[in-house]
């Protein structure tokens, strides 16, 4: 896979990376978890050159972490690792659907000792990146970045990042400490930071990781009907997830399929290549827990969209319905 760096300052890595969330957390809560086939996939992401892997401590809440560092034992030099602070599990299972509730917590003796707890957890004596994953309204960005930059200084991380920010937070960020990554919910779908932050990332050497590249998985035209989604899966609270809006943003997958369709490729390969084309520090970090979809994510490196496509796919109407 051909690789990019994050960022100005960042480490080098391939152009898409992995999610690890749905490995251990999210979506359909009852569903069981398959850890033998989630740690097959990890070696393969690595084999394939897909070297970005994210969790945070809230996954789970813990159990992803611990997941991925018994994985990676014997492989750690092979990955860039990359996990996130800031919000707390107050029951893993007291929300609508069994899904989880949290609040944000970003005080910086939270974030010394989260940092320690998620570094024995993944196994190993630093990560690449640490991100911030919420900003809490309750403490100033300011506190709570220059607590995350005194583990840069205690060699614990090597970079920091933030998640789901404004280009304010960002700048208030830089003051204390260089900004190496933004990760925002980013897609065909979901194009509120091209407005933004994707300029401001550009211009000032951010790298901006997507999540949900692939729009929750609508994207890949797998829902046609409310009804399809498992009875507990976290999307049926979604707004672009209920019936009458589900219908209508059809649209916008049959017209990722027709673009792959006429390219050769498939809808999840078009929806990445189309964020890879959004700039270099651009790197998408699709989450699957799937040997085949993970190798289908991977090959969005190779496919080069023309200028029509990226007309094609530029036109395609805004979703119905607000993200939640």
């Amino acid at each position: 896979m051909r690789t990019t760096t994050l960022g100005i300052r960042g480490p080098e890595v391939g152009v898409v990376g992995l999610g690890a969330m749905g490995m251990s957390f999210a979506y359909d809560m009852t569903a069981p978890r398959d850890e033998a086939t989630s740690v097959s996939v990890i070696h393969q992401a690595l084999d394939l050159g897909v070297t970005l892997i994210d969790t945070a401590d809230v996954y789970g809440p813990y159990t992803n972490e611990e997941l991925l560092g018994r994985a990676l034992a014997g492989r750690r030099d092979r990955a860039v690792l990359a996990t996130k602070v800031g919000l707390e599990s107050i029951d893993p299972t007291g929300g609508p659907g069994g899904s989880p509730l949290v609040r944000p917590n970003a005080r910086p003796e939270h974030i010394r000792a989260a940092l320690d707890a998620s570094l024995r957890r993944l196994g190993t004596d630093h990560v690449e990146l640490y991100q911030l994953h919420r900003v809490d309204p309750e403490v100033p960005i300011e506190e709570t970045w220059g607590a995350m930059a005194e583990a840069v200084t205690a060699g614990k991380v090597l970079h920091l990042g933030l998640s789901e920010v404004s280009v304010e937070q960002i700048k208030r960020a830089q003051a204390v400490h260089p900004v190496t990554t933004v990760q925002s919910e980013f897609s065909l779908w979901t194009r509120d930071v091209q407005a933004e932050v994707l300029p401001y990332c550009a211009q000032h050497g951010i790298g901006l990781l997507p999540y949900s590249p692939l729009g929750r998985g609508f994207l890949l035209g797998r829902f046609a009907s409310f009804d399809e989604l498992p009875e507990n899966d976290q999307r049926r609270r979604l707004p672009r997830f209920q019936q009458d809006n589900l219908h209508a943003n059809r649209e916008i997958a049959t017209k990722v399929r027709e673009v792959a369709d006429r390219i050769g490729a498939t809808p999840a390969q078009v929806a990445l290549a189309w964020l890879l084309a959004q700039g270099e520090h651009v790197v998408p970090i699709p989450g699957t827990k799937t040997p085949k979809y993970l190798a289908d994510n991977a090959g969005a490196a190779n496919v080069r969209l023309s200028p029509v496509d990226l007309a094609d796919l530029d036109a395609i109407p805004a979703p119905v319905g607000a993200r939640y």
